[in-house]
């Protein structure tokens, strides 16, 4: 009697997702292992379904996470998927019993009369010395109280500490200002994130990772700057000061190169 697959089997597999979501994206291996510090046989390994070389299940999931994020992918539903495949996560380890209190009382000491009266005794001398100290210059005479007079008590006025003005935040006019004799490009992920890659004109990379929703990054270079969107769409582009109003699609890759004169129109 034959028995039907039930429908996680017919799922694709951890690798072929990963792949498949990378593919998409316009990203070699080669870059993926840039961007996460996962090294290129350890990709290729997982793409492959071969999970053997991470180095334990603790490894792979972090792996699977950071290759996951990169390709912008739920990196827990493929998690899960592969502890239900390997096992599922060990079971924590139960907390040794406590023992009872009965077994760990202490017994009753008895007081150190002795010790309390050698502290009380060095309390005492410290007081009447410290005392003696200071009467020398702040504590009233005998001929002071009789007279009236009284000590001076007042203590000085403080100084008015003066406020710091606050620094202004910046606002887009810094970049309006951007300097003539530089190339300077600030990325925007104000539609979503994206994996970015920025170089120089020497070809001296500059960054490489993801990108997130509402975070801003900015380059600069004597000569040129070379730019690879993952997902251009995702990206508000200013280049010397000028927003660039090219229509980049969602989930669209642009490589892009900006010198100082660019762009001729913004």
């Amino acid at each position: 009697m034959s028995i039907g697959n039930s429908p996680e089997d017919d799922r694709p597999s951890i690798g072929r997702v990963l792949q498949q979501a990378r593919i998409a994206a316009g990203l070699t291996v080669e870059e993926i292992s840039s961007s996460t510090r996962v090294r290129i046989p350890i990709v290729h390994a997982i793409e492959e379904d071969d999970f053997s070389r991470c180095g334990g299940d603790v490894y792979a999931r972090g792996h699977i996470r950071t290759l996951a994020r990169a390709v912008g992918l739920d990196p827990e539903r493929l998690v899960s998927q592969y502890d239900a495949e390997h096992g599922g996560r060990p079971a924590p380890t139960p907390a040794a019993p406590l023992f009872e209190a009965e077994r760990i009382r202490s017994e009753p000491r008895r007081p150190n009369w002795t010790a309390a009266m050698v502290a009380a005794i060095v309390a005492v001398v410290g007081f009447v010395g410290f005392t003696f100290v200071k009467g020398g210059d702040d504590t009233p005479t005998a001929t002071q109280l009789a007279e009236g007079s009284a000590p001076n008590t007042k203590s000085p006025k403080p100084k008015p500490v003066k406020p710091v003005d606050p620094k202004p935040a910046p606002s887009d006019s810094a970049i309006a200002a951007a300097p003539r004799d530089k190339v300077t490009v600030r990325l925007n992920a104000n539609q979503g994130k994206s994996w970015i890659s920025a170089k120089d004109h020497n070809g001296r990379l500059l960054f490489d990772g993801l990108l997130l929703q509402g975070q801003t990054k900015t380059f600069q270079d004597q000569e040129r700057v070379d730019l690879v969107l993952g997902d251009a769409g995702s990206i508000e582009l200013f280049v010397n000061g000028k927003k660039v109003e090219d229509k980049f699609q969602p989930g669209q890759v642009e490589r892009l190169s900006y010198t100082k004169g660019d762009p001729a129109v913004g």
